[in-house]
C-alpha cells in the first residue's frame, strides 16, 4: 500500500503516528510525508528551520519514511497564504501519490492544525486522487489535540487503536532526534509524556503500546 501522512510542523507525525510510520514501514508498506509549515523566517531564524528540517529527515530515517516532502510554508502564517492555495497544494500532492492509506491531524488548538485538517478533508473526497483512499483517519498531536476546550471544543477520541509494542522504541529514538522541539520531563513533548501516552492507548485495545485514530472514513476493501 501506499501510505501519505500529513504534518502540519516538523515532528507532528511522530508525536501522531511514528510508531504506525514504522509499522507500515516495517511490512514493506511505501509512506511518505508531507510537511506543511516550517519554523522559518518572519517568527523564526533561518537557522532553526534549516536545523527542524535536518531532524526531521533524521527522524523520517528511523522511522522508515520513503519520501520526506517539505512545502516550507511559514508557521503560525497559512491564513495570510490563502484557504484556495493551501488546498490546491494539499490536493496536488493527494492526487499525484494516490494513497490508499491518508493520516492527518486532528482539528485541534493549534491554529495550523486547524486549517491543514480543513486542507485535508478538501484534498480527501472521494473524487481525483481522493477515490485512492481506503482508510482517513486522523491522529493526536500530544501538546497539541489535549489543550482543546472540554465540550467547546471537539475531544479527540480514538474509535481505533494501532498496536505499536515492537515500534514504541524507533518512535521514542525518533522523536529524541528532534532536540530543538523536545522538552524535558514532565513536558508534554518529552519521550517520557510519549511513552506514557502509548501505555494508556495500548491499553484501550489490550496492547502494550499503542497509537490512537479517529477514523473518518474506512472501505471494507482495506480488508477484504
Amino acid at each position: 500500500m501506499k501510505v501519505l501522512v500529513i504534518a502540519p510542523h516538523p515532528d507532528d507525525e511522530t508525536l501522531g503516528v511514528g510508531g504506525s510510520i514504522r509499522r507500515f514501514a516495517d511490512a514493506g508498506h511505501s509512506v511518505t510525508v508531507l510537511t506543511i509549515a516550517a519554523h522559518m523566517p518572519p517568527l523564526y531564524p533561518a537557522d532553526v528551520h534549516e536545523q527542524t528540517k535536518k531532524e526531521a529527515k533524521a527522524a523520517h530515517r528511523v522511522l522508515g519514511v520513503a519520501e520526506s516532502i517539505f512545502l516550507d510554508k511559514p508557521a503560525l502564517a497559512l491564513g495570510e497564504l490563502g484557504t484556495a492555495e493551501l488546498n490546491k497544494a494539499v490536493s496536488f500532492h493527494v492526487d499525484t501519490i494516490k494513497p490508499d492509506v491518508l493520516l492527518i491531524p486532528y482539528l485541534d488548538r493549534h491554529t495550523d492544525h486547524r486549517q491543514v485538517f480543513d486542507a485535508c478533508m478538501v484534498a480527501a473526497r472521494p473524487i481525483n486522487g481522493g477515490r485512492s483512499i481506503k482508510l482517513l483517519a486522523a491522529y493526536e498531536t500530544i501538546s497539541s489535540t489535549h489543550w482543546n476546550a472540554p465540550h467547546l471544543e471537539p475531544n479527540f477520541t480514538p474509535n481505533m487503536v494501532v498496536d505499536i509494542t515492537d515500534q514504541i522504541d524507533a518512535k521514542v529514538e525518533a522523536m529524541s532526534l528532534f532536540e530543538s522541539q523536545l522538552h524535558s520531563f514532565p513536558g508534554p513533548r518529552s519521550t517520557e509524556a510519549l511513552r506514557a501516552l502509548a501505555v494508556f492507548r495500548g491499553s484501550q485495545a489490550g496492547y502494550g503500546y499503542g497509537e490512537g485514530l479517529h477514523v473518518i472514513r474506512m472501505g471494507a476493501e482495506l480488508f477484504l
